[in-house]
């Protein structure tokens, strides 16, 4: 089969592209005339002729079937997550993720409560660093109060569910966490008590007051002047499959030629 005129801006394009070649480690596509795009990981250009790097092994075609080579979308990598900070980080944040409670909140509920002083007792009887009420232990089936693993989790366990009781309305659930859910619903609403609506006030003003701090810029968040595809990593994709099935493409046009 006769091999179709090489276009010169095709030419052009690519041996610019092929002069500032990516590293081996790069991936990149090749698009080619038939429209197919190959997952590329290199080319090397001899005459008129590419060879592609592919997972898997070489593919061979003709430079002037290649209209240009796609650099893969890159996006800045995730910011590493923090180490739980604070007394009992660990288990807050074990409990919050579990939960889907914010530990910010678990962490000024409990320095409300108990000021981290995981054996306190009220004299309501309220136990540990989340101060359960026994019946409320009861529940969670907690064997012991005063650990912090178990208090905690219960703690934020019921904290779950008063948010769900209250449709998210934090302040109802904070209001319900220390008066209890029945005064809540009898006021129809945060109770008319100083204790609770102090409560109720410090812990939704240090949530407010800590979401509106400026945040230290994120790992891998290119500073003013720097390239976004700093600390880049490649975009997830279904590369592998679509690769072999247009390698497997490319095969039989050249056995047609």
């Amino acid at each position: 089969m006769k091999r179709p005129t090489l276009f010169l801006p095709a030419m052009v394009a690519f041996a610019a592209l092929a002069a500032f070649a990516p590293p081996p480690a790069r991936a990149d596509y090749a698009v080619l005339r038939s429209g197919l795009r190959l997952h590329i990981t290199g080319y090397e250009t001899t005459g008129d002729r590419v060879r592609l790097t592919v997972e898997g092994g070489l593919v061979e075609v003709a430079a002037d079937s290649i209209l240009f080579v796609e650099r893969e979308s890159l996006f800045p990598a995730n910011p590493p997550v923090p180490s739980p900070v604070g007394p009992f980080g660990s288990l807050i944040r074990a409990a919050a993720e579990k939960h889907g409670v914010d530990e910010k909140l678990i962490q000024h509920v409990i320095a409300m409560e108990s000021n981290f002083n995981p054996r306190a007792v009220s004299r309501k009887q309220a136990l540990g660093l989340m101060q359960l009420l026994p019946r409320t232990a009861a529940r969670f089936s907690v064997a012991d109060a005063f650990d912090p693993a178990q208090n905690i989790e219960a703690g934020t366990r019921y904290l779950r569910e008063l948010l769900d009781r209250y449709s998210g309305n934090l302040a109802f659930a904070l209001a319900a966490y220390n008066a209890g859910p029945e005064m809540v619903d009898r006021y129809r609403g945060i109770p008319p008590f100083a204790e609770t609506q102090e409560y109720v006030r410090q812990i939704t003003a240090r949530l407010a007051q800590e979401k509106s701090r400026p945040r230290p810029l994120d790992a891998g968040k290119p500073m003013p002047g720097q390239s976004g595809l700093t600390g880049a990593r490649p975009k997830a994709g279904r590369n592998s499959a679509e690769n072999a099935s247009n390698v497997l493409k490319l095969n039989v046009v050249a056995r047609a030629e």
